[in-house]
């Protein structure tokens, strides 16, 4: 037994409190819980209680067994001098005060029905790919979309942590964090690392002073990529070095930082050399893109936006010592909905909030819009039961695999709460 499953009982009531007592014989009477405090101190704070009819209030303190308390100090923490009740499941000795006075204690194994301990042992005890993987089918499909729903936002505000710290970086600069934000997704996986480096080597002003010519853009990008070898015989790469060491005695560049580009084991689509071009263009034609992706809300509007293609060279080239059957080299619908899902909706979610604006109806049904994302995560959750086919679905079956699932959260996921308390 964990000591989660001793503050999910007394934070959800699930014992019987008609007639508690004390180890020491005296009636507890719960008048309010108290607050689950997680972090450090007392259990519970501002909990109300009649202790044989006084009212006492104060703290809550859980552990296992009461000699726990001596085992983490309590005693020698002030923290734990408010503590009106020490609740556990094996009372094993007496808890002092300072003043010797003893803190009354409530052993909850005698008012626990046995099928609610049973169920709670069957989930955690579990060696399958998930604790509930043969119990996932039945619980009902009003559960899971709705506790999806709550951890898709809850994984937006996760994302939102890191781009407020981005926004400090950038001296709150929208425009600039979007840009390193969508230079990381256009680098996907494999790139996205160095797709970041080259946005933090190279200021946003500079790209707004060169944004009117592509080929400026083009060169400040490959530039600092260092992808402008100079062993290749080609009008185009010579321009864009000339372009390049211009901009870079210009702006005082220095791209000392940016990591090393992979090509190895990318489609040809995805080689770094056809996604930067097709940021420099995205940015060449679109002067406002953040300002226009905050004010979107239909999701078409998005992929008519994001319908950009390479500039003329990369349409016959994936590298630039060797060409290639010419073809229009244009971002494609899956592509931008990793773009929606990873950039676009994190931004415009923090953005919303930053402002203190409602947001969660149009990001709901935005990020509801989108396929559903096809990964192992997702496929083993599929195989189990079928699910509303969304990128919401998707994005919450990651963080309840990896925050709650991985994490053996089993009393803070609703679906886990639910197989516990279920027919206990």
């Amino acid at each position: 037994m964990q000591e989660d499953f001793l503050h999910f009982i007394w934070k959800y009531k699930k014992f019987d409190t008609s007639c508690l007592e004390s180890t020491n014989g005296a009636l507890i009477s719960i008048i309010n819980l108290g607050q689950h405090n997680h972090n450090s101190g007392p259990d519970f704070f501002n909990s109300l209680l009649e202790i044989d009819t006084q009212k006492w209030a104060g703290n809550v303190e859980i552990h296992l067994k009461s000699s726990d308390w001596y085992v983490h100090n309590h005693e020698k923490d002030e923290a734990y001098d408010n503590v009106i009740l020490h609740v556990v499941w094996e009372h094993d000795t007496e808890v002092f005060r300072k003043d010797n006075s003893v803190i009354p204690t409530l052993e909850l194994k005698a008012y626990v029905n046995t099928k609610l301990l049973q169920n709670y042992k069957k989930l955690i005890l579990s060696k399958t790919w998930i604790n509930c993987e043969n119990d996932f089918n039945s619980v009902d499909d009003f559960t899971i979309n709705n506790w999806l729903e709550r951890l898709y936002i809850e994984r937006l505000e996760r994302k939102s942590k890191d781009i407020y710290k981005l926004l400090d970086n950038s001296k709150n600069d929208w425009e600039a964090v979007f840009f390193k934000m969508l230079c990381k997704n256009f680098g996907l996986k494999v790139n996205g690392e160095t797709f970041m480096s080259l946005a933090n080597a190279t200021d946003f002003s500079v790209i707004r002073k060169v944004r009117n010519d592509v080929l400026d853009l083009e060169a400040l990008f490959f530039g600092q990529a260092n992808l402008l070898v100079k062993d290749v015989e080609e009008t185009y790469l010579n321009d864009l070095e000339k372009r390049y060491q211009f901009l870079k005695q210009k702006f005082q560049l220095n791209n000392k930082g940016v990591l090393p580009l992979q090509f190895f084991r990318l489609r040809p689509p995805n080689f770094p050399t056809i996604r930067l071009s097709q940021l420099a263009m995205l940015f060449f034609r679109e002067q406002n893109l953040f300002s226009k992706i905050i004010d979107i809300q239909n999701i078409n509007e998005v992929y008519t936006l994001f319908q950009v293609e390479t500039s003329k060279f990369w349409e016959s080239h994936y590298t630039f010592s060797k060409s290639s059957k010419s073809t229009k080299k244009r971002l494609t619908k899956s592509f931008i909905d990793l773009l929606l899902i990873n950039t676009i909706i994190p931004i415009k979610f923090s953005y919303a909030k930053s402002l203190g604006k409602a947001y969660e109806d149009a990001i709901l049904d935005l990020i509801k819009s989108i396929k559903i994302e096809k990964n192992s995560i997702v496929d083993k959750f599929l195989a189990l039961k079928d699910l509303e086919k969304s990128a919401m679905t998707s994005q919450g079956l990651i963080q309840l695999k990896t925050q709650y699932c991985d994490k053996n959260k089993c009393l803070q996921c609703a679906i886990g709460n639910g197989l516990v308390v279920k027919n206990k």
